[in-house]
């Protein structure tokens, strides 16, 4: 376990929270903006945040911007939008006079509003793209010092998964499951996500491959700040641990490397969802506002570069989470969108009004509930 350091003050909590939502948040309406008004639709109100407005003003466009008090958020609200979520009003709609109705989202084709509301989420992704590729290009791409050394067992943990397995000293680990693994970093990203799943192991033994059937262990691990997680582990020391050397890449090799990046977190994120919804995580993994305050302030404080590439992983966080089928998110209004392409016409207006009431009720629940989830997870409430 790594050395546990002190916590960061209060006050880096806030700060980190504020540094990392506000502007991603503003990014992914900027992008839902610059989308509309690409197509011509009227902009009348760009929040940073929720609720009362603090200060703004209204461009020449009619457009308000607006600094409001709950900095949970943001909205960009367009011409005919009946609330800032974007939830149509079939009645104001239909009222509409022809000069109302130009400039107006719902009036739009179909594949403008789709694009429109896909501009947010692309955007949040392009961010965190962006980010991998400056550290990529920075820092180069990793390379294990010497291929022959990687991945050879030093010993087995007593009562581990490798020896139950019967995997031996010296043995090299060439493969988990069907994928091929180069050295310890991906052999680590194969077993941590996937505790007590049964797989297999092949490794290389005088010459010959062998397969064996395994089942992962698992244990509770913990960052230098004491945040818990739990991981598999299959129970092995290396014989040799090599540090792993980077070498410069080009722009081109960047750009595909940030690609892979960010498939895996999604992976990573799909998995540890799919987990959790079968029981194979616990709920308390799950962090609404008040974790991701505490995890902005500690990265915040190691640093700029911890916190700029924990900004991708929340960008991308974000991004996937809008994009997911939930009335009221960008995900929700695709799926209408898909319906609406399929049908030739519109979802009923109850309906639609239904749909989005039940996913605005079920976006207050999952809120109160993490938020609930990191409450009883703070060190007051623990004892």
């Amino acid at each position: 376990m790594p050395e546990l350091i002190e916590s960061p003050p209060f006050w880096l909590y806030i700060a980190g929270f504020l540094l990392l939502l506000g502007p991603l948040v503003t990014v992914h309406e900027f992008g839902h903006y610059l989308m509309g008004r690409l197509f011509g639709v009227g902009v009348e109100a760009f929040s940073v945040g929720f609720g009362k407005e603090i200060a703004g003003f209204t461009d020449r466009r009619g457009t308000r911007w607006k600094l409001s008090a709950l900095p949970l958020g943001g909205y960009c609200q367009f011409k005919g939008d009946m609330n800032p979520a974007s939830i149509p009003d079939a009645d104001a709609i239909a009222s509409m006079s022809p000069a109302e109705r130009d400039g107006s989202f719902h009036h739009a084709a179909l594949w403008k509003r789709a694009l429109i509301v896909f501009a947010g989420p692309l955007t949040n992704i392009i961010v965190a793209l962006g980010i991998f590729t400056a550290f990529n290009l920075a820092y180069g791409k990793p390379v294990p010092p010497d291929p022959a050394r990687a991945n050879i067992v030093g010993s087995l943990l007593p009562g581990s998964a490798a020896e139950k397995a019967g995997i031996a000293p010296d043995d090299k680990v060439i493969a988990i499951g069907e994928t091929p693994v180069a050295d310890v970093m991906e052999v680590a990203e194969q077993v941590m996500l996937y505790p007590g799943r049964s797989s297999s192991v092949t490794v290389l033994r005088d010459g010959r491959e062998i397969t064996v059937p395994v089942t992962f262990g698992s244990a509770v691990e913990r960052d230098q700040f004491g945040n818990a997680s739990t991981v598999g582990r299959i129970g092995v020391r290396w014989k040799y641990v090599d540090r792993p050397h980077f070498e410069p890449v080009g722009a081109g090799e960047a750009v595909a490397m940030s690609f892979r990046q960010s498939a895996t977190v999604v992976d990573m994120m799909v998995t540890g969802i799919a987990q959790i919804v079968s029981g194979q995580r616990s709920v308390k993994e799950l962090g609404g506002p008040l974790k991701i305050a505490k995890f902005s302030g500690e990265q915040l404080s190691l640093g700029a570069q911890a916190f700029i590439w924990f900004a991708a992983l929340i960008s991308l966080n974000l991004a996937f989470i809008n994009l997911l089928p939930i009335p009221a998110l960008d995900g929700g209004h695709l799926a209408f969108y898909a319906a609406e392409a399929v049908r030739r016409k519109p979802i009923g207006a109850r309906g639609q009004e239904m749909a989005f009431r039940a996913g605005v009720a079920m976006i207050l629940a999952l809120m109160l509930f993490v938020t609930v989830n990191d409450l009883l997870s703070l060190p007051l409430f623990r004892r």
